[in-house]
């Protein structure tokens, strides 16, 4: 249980340096060109890590199962990305992470019972906590009009994180490869539709950089799973904006506001009161 607490928490501190990375790399160029770059550079460390380890083929259920999270957290992420250049921030970023954290929370107490009171107390935290530390400004009604794209992008990606938790233990990278190539195609797919063309390897190193850091939280997350609840993993390793913040405050001199603040406090408390 310990081992799995850790292993989620690093995978929330290196998804977080990913969001981060991407935030910049989106400034460059079309963001589903940035979910692409990040989605190639990811496969490419997937691949050397798999051929090193020497993993076995997977499975075709296991495949299955890839390909399912691969195409719901791609969806999820072109929901989350039409959202926010709706200008909807403020309401999209919160919702869409607090759904993605409900929905395997909700998978596990289906498959797995109800954990233990203290750790929904934590769950509880947690949740309000990812909330506050991601809504960047007060909701205006406006924003309200992304409501319903922030709720399925947050089902999409929190599908991700629970489809790709029932792959056998045996693998770890495979899956992870055959879910990026999907999210990949999806990018491509768009951007194509979209009258844009395809994006180049060599423009945009910092998605390239986006797509590893992407791919380890990933290896990390699936790790954790094996020796954790799905729920406390998938909620842990949700907390990954709060990495975001404090990287966005320390390197970019972003002002951490007062409800970001708690909502940072909340997050600790919520780490304490899941590992107990």
């Amino acid at each position: 249980m310990v081992t799995g607490i850790f292993l989620a928490l690093g995978s929330a501190a290196v998804w977080g340096a990913g969001d981060f990375g991407g935030g910049i790399a989106a400034r460059k160029c079309d963001h589903f060109h940035v979910v692409a770059l990040s989605a190639l550079s990811g496969i490419a460390m997937l691949v050397v890590c798999s051929v090193l380890w020497r993993e076995p083929f997977m499975s075709p259920g296991a495949l299955v199962w890839s390909a399912l999270a691969g195409a719901s957290g791609g969806l999820g992420i072109a929901g989350l990305y039409r959202g926010l250049a709706l200008g909807n921030a403020a309401l999209v970023a919160p919702t869409a992470s607090v759904v993605g954290a409900i929905v395997p929370v909700s998978v596990s107490i289906a498959l797995e019972g109800w954990p233990s009171v203290t750790q929904l107390a934590g769950f509880a935290c947690a949740l309000a906590g990812i909330w506050l530390v991601a809504k960047s400004a007060p909701a205006t009604a406006e924003s309200w009009r992304g409501f319903r794209i922030a709720l399925a992008a947050g089902v999409g990606l929190g599908g991700f994180l629970a489809l790709i938790a029932q792959i056998p233990p045996t693998f770890v990278f495979g899956p992870l490869i055959a879910s990026r190539i999907v999210s990949m195609s999806l990018a491509i797919a768009i951007v194509l539709s979209r009258g844009g063309g395809l994006p180049s390897v060599l423009t945009n190193p910092i998605a390239l950089g986006t797509g590893v850091l992407d791919a380890g939280g990933n290896i990390l997350y699936i790790l954790a799973r094996q020796y954790a609840r799905l729920d406390v993993a998938a909620v842990l390793s949700s907390l990954y904006p709060v990495s975001t913040v404090v990287l966005a405050a320390v390197l970019l001199k972003e002002r951490v506001t007062l409800a970001q603040g708690v909502g940072i406090v909340l997050c600790l408390a919520a780490v304490a009161l899941i590992a107990s």
